[in-house]
């Protein structure tokens, strides 16, 4: 399970990191509030920890970047020196699904994550992402980066169903069955590479779409 954990002092986000992936957490750390959007907009994380006071800007503006990018299935920690009311307050205010105060035991961060990712676990996945490629499934909406594409609704379920299977090839007969069979539209196999092309074009031709020649498609991070 991969966390993205904020912070500038590598000496702390060494520790954190060794620490929890010895808990079977596997971290990535950035270093900034660039770094962390990069980051972001090509995977997203089981979750994110953030510091507050960052070398480009300050952690809570990164939470609601957060917030407004991704809704509320990406949950966010605060772990910082910032221990004044004021700052736990606006920290929560900008979104944050937990408060951690530096100095800080390993075992009670590591507990808060626990619980955090507890709290998360049975909710669906509204959002799906490969590389630059984003899919909110609750607005029915593509995205290429942060820009909004129209797809007719074939090309909607072709994408949706390649990325609710990351990672695995999908044969050419799977995905005929489930984006047209499915619903009482039987069509020839012809159409299947008709609308892959347009959804290619429509997405910059992404390298995170690859053809499996002889048997279907897969989509996979790339970047």
């Amino acid at each position: 399970m991969e966390i993205y954990y904020v912070e500038d002092d590598r000496d702390i986000a060494e520790g954190v990191k060794t620490y929890l992936e010895a808990r079977d957490f596997h971290i990535t750390i950035l270093e900034s509030v660039a770094d962390a959007k990069q980051a972001l907009l090509k995977r997203q994380p089981a979750m994110i920890i953030i510091d507050w006071n960052l070398p480009d800007g300050s952690g809570d503006i990164l939470c609601g970047w957060i917030r407004r990018c991704f809704g509320e299935n990406l949950p966010v920690l605060f772990l910082t020196v910032k221990g004044e009311t004021a700052d736990i307050v606006n920290g929560f205010q900008n979104g944050a699904d937990d408060y951690v105060i530096k100095p800080f035991d390993l075992e009670v961060l590591y507990s808060r994550i626990q619980a955090i990712l507890r709290r998360v676990g049975n909710i669906e996945r509204r959002e799906l992402y490969c590389d630059n490629i984003r899919l909110d499934t609750e607005k029915i909406a593509a995205y290429r980066e942060e820009e909004e594409v129209s797809l007719s609704q074939p090309e909607y379920q072709l994408l949706r169903y390649l990325l609710e299977h990351k990672g695995k090839t999908v044969t050419r007969e799977k995905l005929l069955a489930e984006v047209w069979d499915v619903n009482g539209n039987y069509v020839n196999d012809n159409t299947l590479t008709v609308t892959m092309k347009r959804l290619r074009e429509k997405l910059g031709n992404p390298a995170c779409i690859r053809t499996i020649r002889s048997f279907g498609y897969r989509m996979e991070d790339t970047l």
